[in-house]
């Protein structure tokens, strides 16, 4: 173990770790002591609300409606959840082809005090999890907002940018939607599992 020594207030000396060991602390210092396990909807859109820098807002009714659907979370010592996930076929799969192999990241949600590469790393392990546990799945999607995001996540695990579509309501003439979150430009990024 390295230490440090420091000189306290009565001139004594004290010899403390230079680092936080392994498990030794209420916070995760690396993404590796992360653990991914399956959540329900609620929780992950409880924490959703709270985390998610720009769509806050997603019911959990609207996810679960879906052919497919999982939600993850990314824990920390049996405790608390330091990242959330929820995937569901994809919104427009009518737009499509062979959208029912398609599953769609729709929101990804990281606490802010987690560890230096936490995105990356958990979306690594829930690819490994999709493939084994929901093999009729061939494609995995997710949109950028390219107002606040670069895509660092998706670039660092290999996903391939294909699209880019300018910002648009999702209103129509037809029928009326709840006000947007963002109208942003997105660009969809693809995974072939």
């Amino acid at each position: 173990m390295i230490t440090t020594n420091i000189l306290c207030a009565d001139s004594s000396t004290v010899e403390l770790p230079l680092f936080q060991a392994v498990n030794d602390g209420s916070i995760p210092i690396s993404a590796l002591q992360l653990k991914l396990e399956k959540i329900d909807v609620h929780t992950a859109c409880r924490l959703n609300a709270l985390w998610h820098s720009r769509l806050p807002k997603i019911h959990w009714s609207n996810v679960v409606r879906n052919r497919h659907y999982v939600c993850y979370g990314a824990r920390f010592n049996q405790d608390e959840l330091f990242a959330i996930a929820i995937w569901s076929s994809p919104v427009a799969g009518n737009r499509m082809k062979e959208a029912n192999t398609i599953l769609e990241l729709r929101r990804f949600a990281i606490k802010q005090n987690s560890p230096k590469n936490t995105g990356s790393r958990i979306l690594s392990l829930m690819i490994k999890n999709i493939k084994k546990e929901i093999p009729e799945i061939k494609k995995l999607i997710s949109y950028q907002d390219t107002e606040v995001h670069y895509g660092t996540i998706y670039k660092a695990s290999n996903w391939i940018a294909t699209v880019k579509n300018k910002g648009t309501s999702w209103s129509n003439s037809t029928r009326q939607r709840n006000q947007e979150q963002t109208r942003a430009d997105k660009i969809r990024w693809e995974f072939n599992l």
